[in-house]
C-alpha cells in the first residue's frame, strides 16, 4: 500500500479520537451530575434547617402553653 500511514494506523487513530471523544462526553455528564448533586444538597440542608426551626418553635410553645399543643405532638 502507498499512504502516509502504515496499513491499520487510520483506523487505530479514529478508535482512539472516538474514545477520546466519549471519555469527555462522559466526563462532562459527570461533572452535570455532580453540579445537580451539589444544588440538591444545598437545598436539602435548607429544608432541614427549616424544619429544625420550626420543631424547636413548637418546642417553646409547648413549653410556654403546654394546654394548648396537647394531643398534637409526641414526644
Amino acid at each position: 500500500m502507498d499512504t502516509l500511514e502504515p496499513q491499520g494506523h487510520g483506523t487505530v487513530a479514529d478508535i482512539l479520537t472516538s474514545e477520546v471523544a466519549n471519555a469527555r462526553q462522559r466526563i462532562h455528564r459527570t461533572e452535570l451530575a455532580l453540579q445537580r448533586t451539589e444544588e440538591m444538597l444545598a437545598e436539602s440542608l435548607a429544608l432541614r434547617n427549616r424544619i429544625r426551626t420550626a420543631v424547636e418553635a413548637a418546642d417553646r410553645l409547648v413549653k410556654i402553653d403546654p394546654p394548648s399543643f396537647e394531643g398534637r405532638r409526641a414526644g
